[in-house]
C-alpha cells in the first residue's frame, strides 16, 4: 500500500483482536478520512 496526499488518513481492513479465548474486535474494516476527527470506545 502506497499512501498519497488525497486518500484516507487511517484504513483498516478485516482488523482482529483477542485476549486469550476472548475476542474483542473480529473483522472490523474502517476509514478515518483526513480533516476527520475520530473516536472508537469499547
Amino acid at each position: 500500500m502506497t499512501a498519497t496526499a488525497n486518500g484516507p488518513a487511517i484504513r483498516l481492513d478485516a482488523l482482529r483482536k483477542r485476549y486469550g479465548k476472548t475476542v474483542a474486535l473480529d473483522g472490523l474494516t474502517m476509514t478515518v478520512e483526513r480533516g476527520e476527527v475520530f473516536g472508537f470506545l469499547g
